[in-house]
């Protein structure tokens, strides 16, 4: 497995972590969900090209879509 992966499933995971926690604080659906997709993710993506992809989209993904 190559580091650079490991490297950015921790950081994605890391905000995956904040999403949850401001989701449940602030009651704020799409934010709970994204975060819930930023930990679970990295565990499907073989690629870091692909990785990166994902895990932007779900970063910007609360801003985009509000519910």
């Amino acid at each position: 497995m190559d580091t650079t992966l490991i490297f950015t499933g921790l950081i994605f995971g890391s905000l995956g972590m904040g999403y949850i926690v401001y989701g449940r604080k602030q009651a704020n659906m799409m934010a709970l969900l994204a975060g819930v997709g930023l930990c679970v993710f990295p565990y499907f993506t073989n690629s870091v090209w692909m990785s990166i992809a994902i895990g932007l989209g779900l970063v910007i993904l609360p801003f985009v879509i509000r519910f």
